[in-house]
């Protein structure tokens, strides 16, 4: 099983027929992965849970997240400007690669009744968003707390051009894709 950086150095190779690329410039590459998780109404309940959500993902990334905040209040939502509503976590570099090859090679096969991910979730700018219902996937968390279960949100976002190339970028890099 290869990481992402040996598969990195293949790609070109592998994907000049198929993408019609000339130049190893041209080749996609992995910009950065966001992960993100919002708290709003959890937080309203119980002030310790976004304290929960932000240490359990710095454990899933490993990097601190930051508390997003509310951009304006919404009455409706109970939200107030300046209130800290979600977490987020943007990786570059070495992490982006390791949490890259956890999440393909085992949180992703760990999801219950998991068939491969749907090809609809790669708009036309070439990056991939994955929500994930439960956390626990991922062999960091403890099972022990699953009164404190929550969702979180994946952007793989590439250097692919169109919806074409990223599929077959991430085809090669191991996402397994519905068939």
């Amino acid at each position: 099983m290869k990481s992402l950086k040996e598969k990195q150095k293949d790609v070109f190779d592998a994907l000049k027929a198929e993408l019609g690329i000339t130049n190893v410039m041209q080749t996609p590459t992995i910009e950065k992965i966001v992960v993100n998780v919002g708290t709003g109404s959890a937080q309203k309940r119980d002030r310790k849970k976004n304290d929960f959500i932000a240490e359990q993902l710095a454990i899933i990334t490993g990097q601190k997240p930051s508390g997003r905040q509310a951009k304006q209040s919404i009455a409706g939502f109970k939200s107030r400007e300046g209130e800290v509503i979600g977490q987020a976590v943007t990786l570059r570099g070495e992490r982006m690669a390791s949490f890259f090859d956890k999440l393909v090679h085992i949180a992703l096969p760990r999801t219950k009744d998991f068939r491969g991910l749907s090809t609809k979730s790669i708009d036309g700018m070439g990056n991939l968003t994955i929500g994930i219902k439960e956390h626990t996937i991922f062999p960091e968390t403890g099972d022990e707390e699953l009164s404190n279960v929550f969702g979180l949100s994946i952007t793989i976002v590439t250097t692919a051009q169109d919806k074409k190339s990223a599929e077959a970028y991430l085809r090669f890099l191991g996402v397994p894709f519905k068939k």
